[in-house]
């Protein structure tokens, strides 16, 4: 199986293919692939203009906005300083005018010195240094030929890159794992040094040439790096260690930081001394011509090497791993392993990795160490939540003004400007909050930001929306400052505060408002001013209601905001006074059928619902809002309607965790079988939801906790979930088991009995 290929951001060049040092652990000399022997020692002028040439055709191709190239070897100084100054202007003659050029050398450093890094710092080549750690742990492999040590020099070189001149080309020390050595030594010597970066290296290795394990332990180099991982994070994380940030980014859904691990494309070419194509080094390490494509630079493009099937398998992700890693929970951070270390003669590379045990071991002893300062905080505090939301929504308004770069004029930069006069004092700042906290201010960000980047004409106008918002924020501020705003279709509408009718419909024009006593004043240009009481209902003006029910917060039904038209069904139009009544007299009860048969679960459910908008009969787009608000539908069944009610509540819930933190990532890799619909396969995300929702409404319907134990049993086991999303999981578990004891259950029956289902 294969798909489009993947371009090339990354190329290694092979600018020496020998080396001053002789290290027993070194896959170009030591391992199956001897081809070094029949390189050229030097790479060509030829093969230099001919790389550089083919890596800009490339970026053209692809619009790569920039690219990276690795001086490698043998060791790449050995190369001197005329080829590598020919090589950087090579390149960056090239790539001039087409991408952004990363040059970078991995190197011993034993040749290390000034005139190599005044070359550098002239062409910006980022420098990497190979260092196993201590004397004792460097010289068990890092040697010269005649067994001599290199520590000493390696320490030189260290030191001149940490010079004040040269400290911005220093990319990091690279260490290979040896699990003879004393892991603390080992970090504690690299971080004595100071790096920007720690990357440490398991050492190349196959089911045919499995790595050495003196105890046996099929964890041995799990428990070793996990006893770096401990000491690293003992010192307070001193210096940023690759392979974990790697896990924890992972971890937490995000991407691997590493190709080591994780299900990444690979985007990486080795060009050879010779101008041969290969694919990634390590490969070497598995037998003889692993890497090699039949390729070369004078005849064929890196396109071409693209589309290799050796280069494909490595661009499959999830699909190229093997059955077993497939069903593996650890997949999504380890990815299998790197692609070398699968290799078995009977198979190729479709096996987990030959460090399988360890992979495993390492990743879930990270997260076993990290879940309880990794969580997101909101998932268990709801003040931390409406603060992230609140947070969200500023982070979109922001995102706004920077995506109109100038087009919403003068109009805009005056709310702009007004909404931060607002901010500067303490009740300015608390009436914008109020504001930009309305579940439906979210929506109008987000139905603007797509209009923008759709290129929708009317999307600019939309924005200016922004001075209604912020003339809301004037008036809850009481403040008195006064702040223009449009009227569209005869109409004011102030979020969360009402409608105001200013002229005849089809009638636009500019108002000023400003806060009054018990109200607001509204002054046309040209015209009059008139002062609106903000509570009282009156001909044209329609405000905002508000209600309360015995036991929970106050609520707002929203039922005049135009973009509250965002869930599944239409919005209702504005409610007359009397079905108001009806309403809110039907949600009271609702409400006191969910306290009575569950109250700690209902009075959960409840804490951060701000808004409720009634709904009507019928089909509607579904679009995101912001946190704080449930659509319900009226119906005359009270058991229904807090039936509803309470799915409304645990869908919100659920869509305001995800706003914020990444609960689960690769949805829709696996497919699960509904425990409650065994003819439906759903991805991780269906589950979950169906699971959150059954959970939230099994105190109020029978049989709703049926299957649910065994849905959170596969969600455990699964590949998906994040850190957060496993605190989800755990924190369902205690609601289930808080919900169905002995008061869960007297409580439901007790509900049950007074209120039939029908």
């Amino acid at each position: 199986m294969t798909g489009p290929a993947v371009p090339f951001r990354e190329i290694v060049l092979k600018v020496h293919s020998r080396c001053d040092l002789a290290c027993d652990h070194c896959y170009v000399y030591e391992h199956a692939d001897q081809s070094w022997r029949s390189r050229p020692k030097t790479v060509s002028d030829h093969v230099i203009s001919k790389t550089a040439q083919r890596l800009a055709e490339h970026a053209k191709t692809h619009a790569l906005p920039s690219v990276t190239v690795i001086l490698h070897g043998g060791e790449p100084l050995l190369a001197g300083p005329r080829r590598l100054r020919r090589v950087c202007e090579e390149f960056g003659s090239a790539l001039s005018g087409v991408a952004d050029l990363d040059l970078r050398i991995h190197t011993n450093g034993l040749q290390l010195n000034p005139r190599y890094l005044d070359l550098f710092d002239e062409f910006d080549v980022k420098v990497g240094i190979s260092l196993d750690g201590d004397r004792a742990a460097n010289d068990r492999h890092r040697r010269f030929a005649d067994g001599r040590s290199s520590h000493p020099l390696v320490l030189k070189a260290v030191e001149l890159l940490r010079q004040d001149r040269y400290r911005h080309l220093d990319l990091g020390l690279l260490c290979t794992v040896d699990i003879e050595n004393d892991p603390h030594a080992v970090l504690d010597a690299l971080i004595a040094l100071d790096p920007p970066l720690i990357d440490f290296l398991l050492p190349h290795a196959t089911w045919e040439a499995p790595p050495p394990r003196p105890d046996g332990s099929p964890t041995a180099y799990a428990d070793w790096l996990l006893a770096v991982f401990d000491r690293w994070q003992e010192e307070g994380g001193p210096v940023p260690v690759r392979l974990f940030s790697s896990v924890l980014s992972t971890l937490g859904g995000g991407p691997s930081l590493t190709e080591s691990l994780g299900l990444a494309p690979t985007d990486l070419v080795v060009v050879e001394t010779d101008g041969q194509l290969e694919q990634v080094d390590s490969l070497k390490s598995a037998y003889e011509g692993a890497a090699a494509t039949g390729f070369d630079v004078f005849s064929h493009s890196f396109d071409d090497v693209a589309a290799h099937p050796g280069v494909q398998a490595r661009q499959l992700g999830l699909a190229g791993v093997s059955e077993t890693c497939h069903r593996c929970p650890v997949v999504r951070s380890c990815g299998g392993g790197l692609y070398t270390h699968r290799y078995r003669s009977a198979n190729g590379f479709d096996n987990p990795s030959v460090y399988c045990a360890d992979l495993d071991a390492l990743v879930r002893g990270i997260q076993a160490r990290t879940s309880s300062v990794t969580v997101a905080p909101a998932l268990a505090d709801r003040d931390e939540l409406a603060a992230e939301q609140h947070d969200l929504t500023r982070t979109l308004l922001a995102g706004l003004h920077d995506a109109l770069d100038g087009r919403g004029g003068a109009r805009w930069d005056e709310a702009w400007g007004l909404a931060g006069v607002l901010e500067s004092s303490g009740e300015g700042a608390a009436g914008l909050d109020h504001v930009l906290a309305h579940a439906y201010t979210r929506t109008w960000l987000l139905d603007v930001l797509q209009g923008l980047h759709a290129g929708r004409p009317e999307a600019v106008g939309q924005a200016l929306r922004l001075s209604a918002y912020v003339a809301a924020a004037a008036v809850r501020s009481g403040l008195g400052l006064e702040v223009p705003a449009d009227y569209r279709d005869g109409r004011l509408f102030l979020p969360t505060l009402g409608e105001l009718r200013i002229a005849g419909p089809g009638e636009s024009g500019r108002v000023r408002v400003r806060a009054v006593d018990e109200g607001f004043s509204v002054r046309r240009e040209g015209g009059g001013e008139r002062t609106v009481p903000r509570e009282e209902d009156g001909s044209d003006w329609l405000p905002v209601r508000h209600f309360a029910v015995r036991g929970a917060p106050r609520f707002a039904l929203e039922d005049l905001d135009p973009y509250r038209n965002c869930f599944e069904a239409p919005a209702a139009p504005r409610l007359g006074r009397a079905d108001a009544e009806v309403w809110t007299g039907a949600i009271g009860r609702a409400w006191a059928l969910l306290e009575q048969a569950s109250p700690r679960q209902a009075s959960e459910a409840m804490e951060g619902l701000t808004t409720l908008t009634p709904l009507v009969a019928g089909r509607n787009t579904k679009r995101a809002h912001g946190y704080g608000t449930v659509g319900i539908m009226m119906t005359g069944d009270t058991r229904t309607l807090a039936r509803e009610l309470m799915r409304g509540l645990r869908r919100a819930g659920l869509r305001a965790f995800l706003d914020i933190t990444d609960l689960y990532a690769l949805d829709g890799a696996w497919e699960y079988t509904l425990p409650w619909k065994r003819n439906i396969k759903v991805p991780f995300s269906g589950l979950l939801a169906d699971t959150y929702e059954r959970v939230g409404l099994s105190f109020l319907v029978p049989g709703f906790m049926d299957g649910v134990p065994e849905a959170l049993d596969m969600m455990d086991g699964a590949a998906e979930p994040t850190v957060g999303g496993m605190q989800l999981l755990r924190s369902l578990r205690d609601e289930v088991g808080g919900v169905h004891g002995t008061s869960g259950m007297n409580g439901l029956m007790n509900a049950m009995d007074q209120e039939p289902v029908r």
